[in-house]
């Protein structure tokens, strides 16, 4: 039988997981959605560069975004804020 004294005990550190952190796959808490997210941005300055052809018509060369607003991060099935996942939403995007 193994004892503990209490100068052992008290050593011993716990650690807690922080809520609202995913250990692996985000799911919504909601509707139970693991599959289907949206990530909307506020305030979005899109700049395409095109280069005419000699037809007269338009081809797009290049392409960029500004985002100036805040981005939250949603569930795609039942539009749920799930913003506080969004560090690790945008950790796993390869």
């Amino acid at each position: 039988m193994n004892i503990v004294n209490k100068e052992q005990v008290r050593q011993t550190h716990r650690v807690r997981l922080p809520l609202q952190e995913p250990l692996g796959r985000i799911s919504c808490p909601r509707c139970g959605n693991y599959t289907h997210f949206v990530e909307q941005a506020e305030s979005v300055m899109v700049m395409t560069a095109y280069m005419q052809n000699t037809d007269g018509s338009f081809t797009p060369m290049e392409q960029s975004y500004d985002t100036e607003g805040d981005l939250s991060f949603l569930c795609g099935e039942c539009g749920n804020d799930l913003t506080p996942f969004h560090a690790h939403f945008r950790e796993m995007v390869f």
